[in-house]
């Protein structure tokens, strides 16, 4: 009878969702350009960070961090804490450049710097990175996590693992492709905000249900034993032999932060959606609040599935998350959080698939192929490629299974085009004469270097630190660009034209927003911080 009532709570909650979005956006525009890939540019602050925030947490980060989190405690918090430095960085400095140019697509910024051939080669590099890192390791974690919050081997009768798993990312895999091809950025941003409210909730839900177990019913209680029974567990400072030692906050998870929420298509295109460049930045200051409360519901919960179940009974890192709320949540709710928790991956899946449209259409399709294509066919090339890679991701997903630490593969291998491509756009915005061919050296020289070296020479890197050789891969291309720079410079110096595509006017409070929360990220750390543990 639990499993009926988990089920059909589930299947309320994910039909009210999608039923609810469609009466938000059925009278929206899809059929032009700005209307299906920028949602008009029209997207307020709450709309904004509400798609920012469930973009970004699905199950890559609930089921992923709080892996990483079983494993190696609180150290790994790093990825939530340092995202709000980077979304600092995103509002006062990246976006307002954006908006400037009015672009829908980073290769497009690229394009108006450098030349076509810089957008050319972004585009490709994007397009192959989400259809075989991204968006795969999405599917991936999220049938992950949905088998263990609904018991779904229990509840078809299918005990074959490998089999239970392909089912289950078809399944997340075809509903995410109807709403991010059928609905445009507008369904998707409305859909991921409704899918927030309720991943906030009932992610802390399931936290302080976790604690409450631990604390025989007292929340506080169970933190305290948390905290006096496993203190190695609650240290902010990760030790040498943690998957993010605490040195490479300053090189290789710094970076891939930055990209991550200042030039990752998948995240800016929601920004680049803005009503005015206010709205774009509160959107992105909220966002920066909510991740504060990240660790709540991305790292304790791996901590306390530590706690109950140990690291010796045979229970894997990606199963933990799972198991704990399968333990903590009664039948009904189960159903909601597993509707939560699909709406966090088609939130995620759905996102990363409309900006592969989006790059496909307007810097493939329309840019190279079809230069006098109207809105109807350039839309339409892009939802015919996305049932391609849809189709790819999902043949790809079931074979990501076995991997140690699922959120650290997944930031090693998106820092193969995460470097080469920040590395571009920060030379290009400060460096107004650095050519076109430094560019395009760079974008090309750094995912063959970083590819070879995580593939062919993964232990040498491994001696180094994955992250470690990122940062050194990074300074390599920046130094490189310069040099080009500084023997054959551009004839003029490049300016950035506005395109009076939004308002520019900036938010009254950015900077002091923007100082508010990186104090609070230094107080975070400095309250958990041990330095002990570096001399081990």
């Amino acid at each position: 009878m639990s499993h009926l009532f988990t089920l059909l709570s589930f299947v309320f909650f994910t039909g009210l969702v999608a039923v609810v979005t469609y009466f938000i956006t059925r009278k929206e525009d899809v059929a032009s350009n700005d209307g299906y890939f920028l949602a008009g540019r029209n997207l307020t602050f709450p709309i904004i960070a509400g798609s920012l925030l469930l973009t970004n947490l699905s199950t890559e980060q609930l089921v992923g961090l709080n892996g990483d989190a079983f494993t190696f405690g609180l150290s790994v918090m790093v990825w939530e804490v340092l995202a709000v430095v980077a979304l600092v960085a995103m509002g006062l400095f990246f976006l307002p450049r954006f908006l400037k140019s009015g672009i829908a697509t980073l290769p497009q910024f690229l394009a108006l710097r450098y030349d076509a051939t810089t957008q050319l080669i972004c585009n490709l590099i994007f397009l192959l990175a989400y259809a075989l890192i991204l968006l795969p390791i999405i599917l991936y974690t999220g049938a992950s996590g949905l088998a263990g919050i609904l018991n779904l081997s229990e509840l078809t009768g299918i005990e074959n693992r490998s089999t239970l798993l392909w089912l289950t990312v078809w399944f997340v895999g075809i509903v995410g492709s109807i709403y991010a091809l059928f609905g445009g950025l507008r369904s998707v941003a409305v859909s991921d905000t409704l899918n927030g409210i309720g991943l906030l909730s009932g992610g802390l839900l399931i936290t302080y249900l976790g604690l409450s177990l631990i604390g025989d019913g007292n929340a506080l209680n169970g933190l305290n034993t948390l905290s006096e029974t496993i203190p190695d567990r609650f240290n902010s400072i990760g030790g040498p032999k943690t998957n993010v030692p605490f040195y490479t906050i300053f090189t290789g998870v710094l970076l891939n932060n930055l990209f991550y929420w200042c030039t990752n298509q998948q995240i800016i295109q929601r920004t680049l959606a803005a009503r005015s460049l206010s709205e774009g930045q509160k959107g992105i200051f909220l966002t920066g609040a909510l991740k504060l409360l990240g660790p709540l519901y991305l790292v304790l919960p791996g901590i306390m599935a530590f706690y109950l179940y140990g690291a010796g009974n045979g229970l894997r890192p990606v199963d933990a998350y799972g198991t704990l709320v399968r333990n903590v949540l009664p039948a009904p709710l189960a159903g909601f959080f597993a509707a939560v928790m699909v709406g966090a991956i088609l939130s995620s899946f759905n996102s990363a698939l409309n900006s592969t449209c989006t790059l496909f259409s307007l810097g493939i399709y329309k840019a190279m192929w079809k230069k006098d294509a109207g809105d109807g066919a350039v839309v339409q090339s892009g939802k015919r490629f996305g049932y391609v890679v849809a189709i790819l991701a999902m043949l790809v997903a079931p074979f990501l299974d076995g991997q140690d630490s699922i959120f650290n593969y997944l930031q090693k291998m998106n820092g193969i085009y995460f470097i080469p491509i920040f590395a571009v756009v920060v030379v290009g915005m400060l460096a107004k004469r650095v050519p076109a061919i430094a560019a395009n050296a760079a974008l090309v020289i750094g995912v063959v270097t970083l590819s070879v070296g995580f593939f062919a020479f993964p232990q040498a890197v491994a001696k180094i630190n994955d992250f470690h050789f990122l940062g050194i891969v990074f300074a390599l291309l920046v130094v490189m660009m310069l040099a080009i720079g500084a023997l054959k410079p551009t004839p003029t110096a490049w300016t950035q034209q506005d395109t009076s595509a939004v308002e520019l006017k900036p938010w009254k409070y950015a900077t002091p927003a923007g100082i508010t929360l990186l104090v609070l990220v230094f107080l975070i750390y400095a309250i958990f911080a041990d330095f002990t543990v570096l001399a081990g």
